[in-house]
């Protein structure tokens, strides 16, 4: 049985541009546009075609859509501009036409694919990109083996702005080859934040200049072999990445975990340690020393130079494991008397309020788990990610207090969660856990919670925590099919949304990840991809 599957995946994948687009009497586009009108006809692309740009004045580059159709098709496309004002009237036969239409919104574009040429319309460098991510998405061959685009109409918008992807790169590491194969899936996708969880307990996995020990020492290790060769991305990494994902449109958003979670730094640097016992040692920054706050800034310096991004992630969350320290260490409890924070909650509101400073005075507005709702902080300098879906009254007392707020609430949208009842490896809450009909559902399934304040609502994205994915093949099994779900959650309309039809169009898409060596969970014949491997190790953290 499995040869079988495995010989008609194969001619399937030599069958990938016929099926692409008709096989479901419909345009198999992920996510699903807002409104699509299908046409009679179809345009050939050929070594003829030309990208064409009419009456743009700013920035837009078409190289990733050119490199990706020569990868697919072995197709070399050509681009020119039009200066001449009476040739930017007439119509330029087998042509992808990009005309800048100033009524578009930022991010939306609209096609009008005719039997002579294709015009794509937008007001913004995002809105050209998205345009021909769906065109790409929509090319097929006909009988005759010619590379064709069906006529159609596509005027379309994104409904949320964040839709993002979160990858824990600390308790296990991928490197930098991982994370531009998952950068170009995501831009396939139309999603446009690359959280980057980059410190954590097990390792420190970016470099420092001014703290070389970091990675020497921190970055030694990952979540279930402390002994784990060094593994981190020099800071010369981090400038190609962001590179490379702003070409796709994507920002990506470091994350510095702070005041908890900071093992990989206390165990580097034991001076700024806050302690800790048992497996907790060292979890926590020391919260009283001026030293500490040094030692941040300087860090933080570095990364608002390395990342464009208007933000810096700091966690701030699940203090409480690690702080034990905090209760006995008399230059603490000395320190939250003199400033009169009462006790140590209040050590770690004030911990989190000067992170908040520091990261504003570079230039960045902080985000934090939903703990930071609590903290004091203005609305204006600091987002929240919300993430405790069993804790909603966080969701609403951040936007009752004039937070944005990004949802991304465990269920359903952490992915070291399982996505099958078969599934042994990954985290349930209770009998919950996270199947591809769940996360689909989101967030109409919470849409009660954020009717009177959606216009503070940023955007969602997916996390994926990597205590149990200690390899590629399994970090493609968690992530995918149901990244694609985020991708429609954030981008479709929810009345436009269908599930039915978005398995169709999952079927199309697993063909073009399956081509990229990507290591999905089939949903439709579950027993050609069984579980990969994942680390045993016990996780103490049950509500987590």
């Amino acid at each position: 049985m499995r040869f079988l599957t495995e010989r008609l995946l194969l001619s399937l994948l030599l069958l990938f541009p016929l099926i692409n687009t008709h096989a479901n009497g419909g345009i198999n586009i992920i996510p699903k546009p807002q409104k699509v009108e299908i046409k009679e006809g179809q345009f050939e692309l050929n070594r003829k075609t030309q990208i064409v740009k009419k009456g743009i004045t700013y920035d837009v580059s078409t190289e990733v859509f050119k490199k990706d159709i020569n990868k697919s098709y072995g197709l070399s496309l050509i681009e020119s501009g039009i200066n001449d004002a009476r040739k930017s009237k007439q119509s330029i036969k087998n042509s992808i036409l990009l005309q800048h239409d100033a009524d578009l919104g930022f991010e939306a574009y609209r096609i009008d694919v005719k039997e002579n040429e294709i015009l794509c319309s937008a007001s913004s460098s995002e809105g050209f990109f998205y345009a021909l991510q769906s065109l790409i998405q929509m090319i097929s061959t006909d009988a005759k083996n010619r590379l064709t685009i069906p006529c159609v109409e596509i005027d379309d918008k994104p409904l949320l702005s964040w839709r993002g992807y979160m990858l824990d790169d600390s308790r296990h590491f991928f490197g930098k080859e991982a994370v531009k194969q998952y950068l170009d899936i995501m831009a396939r996708l139309k999603l446009n934040r690359f959280h980057w969880h980059l410190t954590d307990e097990p390792a420190w996995r970016i470099e420092i200049k001014r703290y070389p020990l970091l990675t020497s020492i921190g970055a030694i290790g990952s979540w279930d072999d402390k002994d784990a060769p060094h593994a981190f991305y020099s800071q010369q990494d981090v400038k190609e990445i962001v590179a490379y994902a702003a070409e796709r449109h994507i920002m990506v958003i470091p994350e510095i975990d702070m005041p908890g979670h900071a093992t990989a730094a206390a165990r580097s640097y034991p001076e700024i340690s806050g302690g800790g016992e048992g497996r907790w040692k060292d979890f926590t920054f020391h919260p009283a020393k001026e030293e500490t706050y040094e030692f941040i800034d300087n860090i933080m310096t570095e990364i608002a130079d390395l990342f464009p991004a208007p933000y810096i992630h700091i966690g701030a969350d699940e203090v409480h494991y690690g702080n034990q320290s905090w209760f006995t260490d008399k230059t603490m409890q000395d320190f939250i008397k003199a400033n009169n924070l009462k006790n140590e909650v209040g050590l770690e509101h004030y911990f989190v309020r000067r992170a908040c400073d520091i990261v504003n005075s570079k230039g960045k507005k902080m985000i934090g788990w939903d703990e930071i709702t609590s903290v004091g902080l203005d609305p204006s300098k600091a987002v929240v990610m919300w993430w405790r879906h069993d804790k909603p009254e966080a969701l609403t007392r951040s936007l009752n207090d004039g937070f944005d707020v990004i949802l991304t609430p465990r269920i359903p949208c952490y992915f070291d969660f399982v996505q099958d009842q078969s599934h042994e490896i990954g985290r349930r809450w209770g009998n919950k856990f996270n199947e591809l009909t769940t996360v689909y559902d989101f967030p109409e399934s919470i849409s009660s919670l954020i009717a009177n304040n959606k216009s503070q609502i940023l955007g969602l994205q997916a996390n994926l925590w990597t205590e149990r994915v200690a390899g590629k093949e399994r970090l493609d099994f968690m992530t995918f099919p149901r990244l694609l779900a985020i991708a429609e959650d954030g981008w479709t309309d929810a009345e436009k949304k269908d599930y039915e039809d978005f398995e169709k169009r999952v079927a199309v898409f697993l063909i073009y990840l399956k081509s990229e060596g990507i290591n999905y969970f089939d949903i439709f014949d579950k027993s050609t991809t069984p579980e990969p491997w994942g680390p045993s190790k016990a996780d103490v953290i049950s509500e987590g």
